[in-house]
């Protein structure tokens, strides 16, 4: 009998300590911080295309692409990427598209109020139009790039185009300018463009062959202006027609590797970019 209650009295001890061992372990665990898996980077877009027509020679066409992004949150920054639609305060995809339409029916009016004499002057069919797209280059290492191209035709020879690029820092929540890539002088930066004006080739050909951009030039100094990208490679500048070169040279893009920028890199861009 002694036996038979020095075992359960033993069992029981074994029990309770079992028992706070694994309160502890619990408590441990409990007491252990969640850690959040970064956020994952979205991105969408709104489209519109739609047209009307004004009599039997003219019609409207309005088209747009809008990129949307539902994870970033910061009103400056996404101020910064709407810069051109102005006015805006609603950054969802209902909100750009709501923008669109309002968009798309103040241009309708606006060529029918201002250009009523244009207007009964059209003596042949066509089609006047306007169109705003933006398009992701690429978001590498917290840098957003994006290409912003606009179109217009309201009669004349032939329909206007034009660019623009833009980087933002999603990290630092900021557009990126060129004084944080580079500290080179200007004189020097517009150099260098001039010499490497001709290595992606126009495109534009004549009677002779392929004819080089530095033969198009309107300028006898290049700009290093604010539309600009990289890649792992280079840090390109991107430039609309008429801006530096004649129509027909069309957009032109000229590089400038990371080579030639060697001892004016900013190191945190350097560091973040991973560039010898």
């Amino acid at each position: 009998m002694k036996n038979t209650i020095a075992v359960l009295a033993l069992s029981a001890i074994f029990t309770i300590v079992a028992c706070k061992k694994t309160d502890s372990q619990n408590a441990k665990i409990n007491t252990k911080k969640e850690v959040k898996a970064p956020e994952k980077f979205v991105v969408d877009s709104v489209k519109l295309n739609d047209s009307t027509k004004i009599n039997n020679l003219l019609s409207l066409k309005y088209e747009a692409k809008v990129l949307v992004f539902p994870t970033i949150n910061d009103k400056a920054l996404l101020d910064s990427i709407y810069y051109d639609k102005k006015g805006i305060t609603d950054f969802s995809k209902q909100g750009l598209q709501t923008f669109l339409d309002k968009d798309k029916n103040d241009y309708f009016a606006s060529v029918k109020d201002k250009n009523k004499d244009w207007i009964a002057d059209v003596s042949y069919q066509q089609t006047w139009n306007t169109g705003s797209f933006m398009k992701l280059k690429s978001n590498t290492n917290d840098f957003l790039q994006i290409e912003y191209m606009y179109s217009s035709y309201e009669g004349g020879a032939h329909e206007n185009y034009g660019f623009a690029e833009r980087i933002f820092d999603l990290k630092n929540k900021k557009r990126v300018v060129l004084k944080d890539i580079t500290t080179m002088p200007k004189a020097r930066l517009e150099a260098i463009l001039l010499k490497n004006i001709n290595n992606i080739p126009s495109g534009t050909t004549d009677s002779q062959g392929v004819v080089k951009n530095s033969d198009m030039l309107l300028l006898e100094a290049i700009p290093a202006n604010d539309n600009f990208y990289f890649d792992e490679k280079n840090l390109y500048f991107h430039y609309s027609p008429y801006e530096i070169a004649a129509f027909a040279a069309g957009n032109i893009v000229i590089p400038v590797s990371w080579e030639e920028l060697k001892g004016t890199l900013t190191p945190k861009f350097k560091e973040r970019m991973k560039i010898n």
